[in-house]
Protein backbone atom coordinates (compact mmCIF):
# COMPACT_ATOMS: atom_id res chain seq x y z
CA UNK A 1 0.00 0.00 0.00
CA UNK A 2 1.48 3.32 -1.09
CA UNK A 3 1.37 6.67 0.65
CA UNK A 4 -0.79 8.04 -2.17
CA UNK A 5 -3.39 5.30 -1.75
CA UNK A 6 -3.56 5.97 1.98
CA UNK A 7 -4.00 9.72 1.45
CA UNK A 8 -6.60 9.08 -1.25
CA UNK A 9 -8.53 6.84 1.12
CA UNK A 10 -8.46 9.51 3.81
CA UNK A 11 -9.65 12.12 1.31
CA UNK A 12 -12.52 9.91 0.14
CA UNK A 13 -13.62 9.19 3.70
CA UNK A 14 -13.40 12.83 4.77
CA UNK A 15 -15.41 14.19 1.82
CA UNK A 16 -17.96 11.41 2.31
CA UNK A 17 -18.30 12.38 5.99
CA UNK A 18 -18.83 16.04 5.11
CA UNK A 19 -21.40 15.14 2.47
CA UNK A 20 -23.27 12.80 4.83
CA UNK A 21 -23.97 15.73 7.12
CA UNK A 22 -26.21 17.21 4.42
CA UNK A 23 -28.66 14.31 4.91
CA UNK A 24 -29.17 14.98 8.63
CA UNK A 25 -31.87 17.62 8.50
CA UNK A 26 -31.98 18.56 12.16
CA UNK A 27 -34.53 21.31 11.48
CA UNK A 28 -36.68 19.94 8.66
CA UNK A 29 -39.16 22.80 8.96
CA UNK A 30 -36.47 25.19 7.72
CA UNK A 31 -35.97 23.23 4.49
CA UNK A 32 -37.95 24.85 1.70
CA UNK A 33 -36.36 23.17 -1.32
CA UNK A 34 -34.92 19.86 -0.22
CA UNK A 35 -34.14 18.80 -3.77
CA UNK A 36 -31.49 21.53 -3.86
CA UNK A 37 -29.71 19.97 -0.90
CA UNK A 38 -29.74 16.60 -2.66
CA UNK A 39 -28.59 18.21 -5.92
CA UNK A 40 -25.70 19.94 -4.13
CA UNK A 41 -24.62 16.60 -2.67
CA UNK A 42 -24.95 14.78 -6.01
CA UNK A 43 -22.91 17.48 -7.76
CA UNK A 44 -20.22 17.81 -5.11
CA UNK A 45 -19.33 14.23 -4.27
CA UNK A 46 -18.45 12.94 -7.79
CA UNK A 47 -16.35 16.04 -8.52
CA UNK A 48 -14.46 15.77 -5.22
CA UNK A 49 -13.81 12.05 -5.72
CA UNK A 50 -12.81 12.68 -9.32
CA UNK A 51 -10.09 15.10 -8.21
CA UNK A 52 -8.92 12.68 -5.53
CA UNK A 53 -8.76 9.62 -7.81
CA UNK A 54 -7.87 11.10 -11.20
CA UNK A 55 -4.36 9.91 -12.24
CA UNK A 56 -1.62 12.48 -12.52
CA UNK A 57 -0.23 12.96 -16.00
CA UNK A 58 3.42 13.76 -16.64
CA UNK A 59 5.36 15.57 -19.30
CA UNK A 60 9.07 15.96 -20.09
CA UNK A 61 10.35 19.39 -19.10
CA UNK A 62 12.22 21.46 -21.67
CA UNK A 63 16.02 21.77 -21.19
CA UNK A 64 15.70 25.38 -20.03
CA UNK A 65 12.56 24.68 -17.98
CA UNK A 66 14.37 23.94 -14.74
CA UNK A 67 11.82 25.57 -12.44
CA UNK A 68 8.73 23.90 -13.93
CA UNK A 69 7.33 20.90 -12.09
CA UNK A 70 6.92 17.92 -14.38
CA UNK A 71 3.65 16.91 -12.70
CA UNK A 72 0.50 18.22 -14.30
CA UNK A 73 -2.84 18.66 -12.63
CA UNK A 74 -5.98 17.19 -14.23
CA UNK A 75 -7.23 18.60 -17.52
CA UNK A 76 -9.28 21.69 -18.20
CA UNK A 77 -12.57 19.88 -18.00
CA UNK A 78 -11.75 18.74 -14.45
CA UNK A 79 -10.76 22.32 -13.60
CA UNK A 80 -14.08 23.55 -14.95
CA UNK A 81 -15.99 21.03 -12.84
CA UNK A 82 -14.14 22.16 -9.70
CA UNK A 83 -15.07 25.80 -10.35
CA UNK A 84 -18.68 24.83 -11.08
CA UNK A 85 -18.82 23.00 -7.76
CA UNK A 86 -17.33 25.99 -5.90
CA UNK A 87 -19.88 28.35 -7.44
CA UNK A 88 -23.03 26.18 -7.44
CA UNK A 89 -22.87 23.88 -4.39
CA UNK A 90 -22.75 26.59 -1.66
CA UNK A 91 -25.46 28.70 -3.28
CA UNK A 92 -27.69 25.67 -3.85
CA UNK A 93 -27.40 24.57 -0.22
CA UNK A 94 -28.05 28.03 1.20
CA UNK A 95 -30.95 28.62 -1.20
CA UNK A 96 -32.60 25.35 -0.12
CA UNK A 97 -33.43 26.61 3.39
CA UNK A 98 -34.82 29.71 4.94
CA UNK A 99 -32.79 32.18 6.95
CA UNK A 100 -33.17 30.22 10.19
CA UNK A 101 -31.63 27.10 8.70
CA UNK A 102 -28.61 28.60 6.99
CA UNK A 103 -26.36 28.17 10.03
CA UNK A 104 -27.28 24.50 10.53
CA UNK A 105 -24.63 21.78 10.01
CA UNK A 106 -26.63 20.12 7.20
CA UNK A 107 -26.20 23.39 5.27
CA UNK A 108 -22.83 24.73 6.39
CA UNK A 109 -21.13 21.45 5.44
CA UNK A 110 -20.64 23.02 2.03
CA UNK A 111 -18.06 25.40 3.50
CA UNK A 112 -15.87 22.55 4.68
CA UNK A 113 -16.68 20.44 1.64
CA UNK A 114 -15.63 23.06 -0.90
CA UNK A 115 -12.59 23.89 1.26
CA UNK A 116 -11.57 20.22 1.15
CA UNK A 117 -12.07 20.14 -2.63
CA UNK A 118 -9.95 23.26 -3.12
CA UNK A 119 -7.28 21.71 -0.89
CA UNK A 120 -7.14 18.72 -3.23
CA UNK A 121 -7.00 21.09 -6.21
CA UNK A 122 -4.05 22.87 -4.56
CA UNK A 123 -2.25 19.58 -3.94
CA UNK A 124 -2.77 18.76 -7.64
CA UNK A 125 -0.66 21.85 -8.51
CA UNK A 126 -3.48 24.15 -9.54
CA UNK A 127 -2.95 27.00 -7.05
CA UNK A 128 -4.72 29.67 -9.11
CA UNK A 129 -7.82 27.51 -9.55
CA UNK A 130 -7.76 26.58 -5.87
CA UNK A 131 -7.72 30.20 -4.76
CA UNK A 132 -10.39 31.19 -7.30
CA UNK A 133 -12.64 28.41 -5.97
CA UNK A 134 -11.92 29.44 -2.39
CA UNK A 135 -12.77 33.03 -3.31
CA UNK A 136 -16.11 31.93 -4.82
CA UNK A 137 -16.84 30.00 -1.62
CA UNK A 138 -15.97 32.99 0.55
CA UNK A 139 -18.15 35.37 -1.50
CA UNK A 140 -21.12 32.98 -1.45
CA UNK A 141 -20.85 32.24 2.27
CA UNK A 142 -20.45 35.91 3.16
CA UNK A 143 -23.41 36.87 0.98
CA UNK A 144 -25.75 34.31 2.55
CA UNK A 145 -24.46 34.32 6.15
CA UNK A 146 -22.59 37.57 6.57
CA UNK A 147 -18.79 37.84 6.77
CA UNK A 148 -18.40 37.24 10.49
CA UNK A 149 -20.89 34.37 10.59
CA UNK A 150 -19.22 32.73 7.58
CA UNK A 151 -15.80 32.95 9.26
CA UNK A 152 -17.14 31.46 12.47
CA UNK A 153 -18.94 28.60 10.69
CA UNK A 154 -15.89 27.12 8.95
CA UNK A 155 -14.63 29.56 6.37
CA UNK A 156 -11.48 30.22 8.40
CA UNK A 157 -10.72 26.51 8.44
CA UNK A 158 -11.17 26.21 4.67
CA UNK A 159 -8.85 29.16 4.06
CA UNK A 160 -6.24 27.65 6.39
CA UNK A 161 -6.48 24.25 4.67
CA UNK A 162 -5.84 25.74 1.25
CA UNK A 163 -3.00 27.95 2.48
CA UNK A 164 -1.29 25.09 4.35
CA UNK A 165 -1.67 22.85 1.30
CA UNK A 166 0.10 25.49 -0.81
CA UNK A 167 2.92 25.81 1.69
CA UNK A 168 3.38 22.05 1.90
CA UNK A 169 3.34 21.50 -1.89
CA UNK A 170 5.78 24.38 -2.38
CA UNK A 171 8.10 22.90 0.24
CA UNK A 172 7.83 19.42 -1.30
CA UNK A 173 8.56 20.78 -4.77
CA UNK A 174 11.63 22.57 -3.42
CA UNK A 175 12.77 19.39 -1.69
CA UNK A 176 12.26 17.44 -4.93
CA UNK A 177 14.29 19.98 -6.89
CA UNK A 178 17.04 19.92 -4.27
CA UNK A 179 17.08 16.12 -4.33
CA UNK A 180 17.32 16.16 -8.14
CA UNK A 181 20.17 18.67 -8.01
CA UNK A 182 21.91 16.58 -5.36
CA UNK A 183 21.54 13.51 -7.56
CA UNK A 184 23.04 15.40 -10.50
CA UNK A 185 25.92 16.58 -8.32
CA UNK A 186 26.51 13.03 -7.10
CA UNK A 187 26.56 11.77 -10.68
CA UNK A 188 28.97 14.54 -11.67
CA UNK A 189 31.18 13.73 -8.68
CA UNK A 190 31.15 10.03 -9.57
CA UNK A 191 32.04 10.83 -13.18
CA UNK A 192 34.86 13.12 -12.02
CA UNK A 193 36.14 10.46 -9.64
CA UNK A 194 36.02 7.87 -12.41
CA UNK A 195 37.93 10.18 -14.76
CA UNK A 196 40.53 10.86 -12.07
CA UNK A 197 40.92 7.14 -11.46
CA UNK A 198 41.39 6.63 -15.20
CA UNK A 199 44.00 9.37 -15.32
CA UNK A 200 45.81 7.88 -12.34
CA UNK A 201 45.89 4.49 -14.04
CA UNK A 202 47.14 6.15 -17.23
CA UNK A 203 49.88 7.97 -15.32
CA UNK A 204 50.92 4.72 -13.64
CA UNK A 205 51.16 3.07 -17.04
CA UNK A 206 53.28 5.95 -18.33
CA UNK A 207 55.59 5.70 -15.33
CA UNK A 208 55.91 1.94 -15.73
CA UNK A 209 56.63 2.31 -19.44
CA UNK A 210 59.16 5.06 -18.74
CA UNK A 211 60.93 2.88 -16.20
CA UNK A 212 60.88 -0.01 -18.63
CA UNK A 213 62.37 2.09 -21.43
CA UNK A 214 64.74 4.36 -19.55
CA UNK A 215 65.52 2.27 -16.50
CA UNK A 216 68.31 0.17 -17.99
CA UNK A 217 69.87 3.20 -19.70
CA UNK A 218 69.79 5.25 -16.51
CA UNK A 219 71.23 2.35 -14.53
CA UNK A 220 74.04 1.94 -17.04
CA UNK A 221 74.69 5.71 -17.04
CA UNK A 222 75.00 5.75 -13.23
CA UNK A 223 77.14 2.64 -13.26
CA UNK A 224 79.66 4.05 -15.76
CA UNK A 225 79.55 7.61 -14.50
CA UNK A 226 78.25 8.81 -17.88
CA UNK A 227 81.02 7.16 -19.85
CA UNK A 228 78.81 5.29 -22.32
CA UNK A 229 79.77 3.40 -25.42
CA UNK A 230 78.39 4.67 -28.79
CA UNK A 231 75.75 1.93 -28.87
CA UNK A 232 74.66 2.84 -25.33
CA UNK A 233 74.46 6.52 -26.27
CA UNK A 234 72.27 5.62 -29.21
CA UNK A 235 70.04 3.57 -26.89
CA UNK A 236 69.82 6.52 -24.49
CA UNK A 237 68.84 8.81 -27.37
CA UNK A 238 66.11 6.43 -28.49
CA UNK A 239 64.85 6.10 -24.92
CA UNK A 240 64.71 9.89 -24.53
CA UNK A 241 62.74 10.20 -27.78
CA UNK A 242 60.34 7.45 -26.71
CA UNK A 243 59.69 9.22 -23.41
CA UNK A 244 59.06 12.47 -25.25
CA UNK A 245 56.48 10.68 -27.41
CA UNK A 246 54.71 9.39 -24.30
CA UNK A 247 54.50 12.92 -22.90
CA UNK A 248 53.51 14.69 -26.12
CA UNK A 249 51.12 12.29 -27.85
CA UNK A 250 49.95 9.38 -25.69
CA UNK A 251 46.67 9.08 -27.61
CA UNK A 252 48.52 8.25 -30.82
CA UNK A 253 50.49 5.38 -29.31
CA UNK A 254 49.90 1.71 -28.92
CA UNK A 255 52.34 -1.19 -29.06
CA UNK A 256 52.27 -1.39 -32.87
CA UNK A 257 52.83 2.37 -33.34
CA UNK A 258 55.64 2.39 -30.77
CA UNK A 259 57.34 -0.53 -32.48
CA UNK A 260 57.18 1.06 -35.96
CA UNK A 261 58.40 4.46 -34.69
CA UNK A 262 61.30 2.78 -32.88
CA UNK A 263 62.15 0.81 -36.04
CA UNK A 264 62.06 4.01 -38.12
CA UNK A 265 64.39 5.79 -35.72
CA UNK A 266 66.80 2.88 -35.78
CA UNK A 267 66.82 3.26 -39.57
CA UNK A 268 67.92 6.86 -39.07
CA UNK A 269 64.57 8.60 -39.59
CA UNK A 270 63.79 11.56 -37.35
CA UNK A 271 60.23 11.09 -36.05
CA UNK A 272 58.36 13.89 -34.27
CA UNK A 273 54.88 13.56 -32.74
CA UNK A 274 52.56 16.45 -31.85
CA UNK A 275 49.14 16.13 -30.22
CA UNK A 276 47.10 19.24 -31.03
CA UNK A 277 43.77 17.82 -29.92
CA UNK A 278 40.91 16.25 -31.76
CA UNK A 279 41.17 12.69 -30.48
CA UNK A 280 39.72 13.20 -27.01
CA UNK A 281 36.12 12.32 -27.86
CA UNK A 282 36.81 9.39 -30.16
CA UNK A 283 35.76 5.93 -28.96
CA UNK A 284 38.32 3.21 -28.38
CA UNK A 285 37.44 1.42 -31.64
CA UNK A 286 38.07 4.60 -33.68
CA UNK A 287 41.40 5.20 -31.94
CA UNK A 288 42.37 1.60 -32.63
CA UNK A 289 41.67 2.04 -36.36
CA UNK A 290 43.62 5.32 -36.50
CA UNK A 291 46.64 3.79 -34.74
CA UNK A 292 46.58 0.75 -36.99
CA UNK A 293 46.64 2.94 -40.12
CA UNK A 294 49.37 5.14 -38.61
CA UNK A 295 51.56 2.10 -37.87
CA UNK A 296 51.26 1.02 -41.50
CA UNK A 297 52.19 4.49 -42.79
CA UNK A 298 55.28 4.69 -40.55
CA UNK A 299 56.35 1.19 -41.56
CA UNK A 300 56.26 2.10 -45.27
CA UNK A 301 57.80 5.59 -44.92
CA UNK A 302 61.26 6.18 -46.36
CA UNK A 303 61.60 9.91 -45.55
CA UNK A 304 64.44 11.37 -43.56
CA UNK A 305 62.01 13.16 -41.25
CA UNK A 306 58.45 12.23 -40.28
CA UNK A 307 56.14 14.77 -38.66
CA UNK A 308 53.02 13.18 -37.18
CA UNK A 309 50.41 15.66 -36.00
CA UNK A 310 46.86 15.21 -34.72
CA UNK A 311 44.19 17.48 -36.11
CA UNK A 312 41.04 19.01 -34.59
CA UNK A 313 39.52 19.06 -38.09
CA UNK A 314 36.10 17.43 -38.31
CA UNK A 315 37.21 15.09 -41.13
CA UNK A 316 40.97 14.61 -40.64
CA UNK A 317 42.24 12.94 -37.47
CA UNK A 318 45.99 12.69 -38.11
CA UNK A 319 48.35 14.19 -40.68
CA UNK A 320 51.67 12.50 -41.53
CA UNK A 321 54.26 14.57 -43.44
CA UNK A 322 57.55 13.11 -44.68
CA UNK A 323 60.43 15.38 -45.67
CA UNK A 324 63.75 14.57 -47.32
CA UNK A 325 66.70 16.81 -48.15
CA UNK A 326 66.23 18.38 -51.59
CA UNK A 327 68.45 17.05 -54.34
CA UNK A 328 70.92 19.39 -55.98
CA UNK A 329 73.59 21.70 -54.69
CA UNK A 330 72.55 24.80 -52.81
CA UNK A 331 69.07 23.60 -51.98
CA UNK A 332 67.87 25.14 -48.74
CA UNK A 333 64.48 23.47 -48.28
CA UNK A 334 63.47 19.86 -47.82
CA UNK A 335 61.21 18.16 -50.30
CA UNK A 336 57.87 16.86 -49.09
CA UNK A 337 57.91 13.27 -50.30
CA UNK A 338 55.08 11.98 -48.12
CA UNK A 339 51.70 13.46 -47.26
CA UNK A 340 49.07 11.24 -45.73
CA UNK A 341 45.86 12.14 -43.94
CA UNK A 342 44.11 9.65 -41.69
CA UNK A 343 40.41 10.33 -41.93
CA UNK A 344 38.27 10.59 -38.84
CA UNK A 345 36.01 7.52 -38.57
CA UNK A 346 32.27 8.21 -38.96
Amino acid sequence: MTVRSILSGIGLAFTAYLSARSLLWTLPDTVERGWLLIAALVLYLPIAWLWILLPTRRRVAAPDDADTDTRLAPSRWAVGLALVAAAVVPNAAFAAVNEAGRSQPFVTWVIGGIGALMTVVMVRRRPVIAWIGTGLLAVSAAAWLGPLAALSLGLVGSLVWVAVAQLITTALDRVARDAEQLSELQQAASAWQASQSGRQRERRLHVQRALHVAGPVLGRTIETGGNLRPSEKNAARLAEQSLRDELRSPRLLDEAVRAQIDAARRRGTIVMLFDEGGLEDLPASALRDIRSELAGIVEEAASERLIIRTSPHHEVAVTVVGRTAAAGAGADDDDVDLWREIRRPH
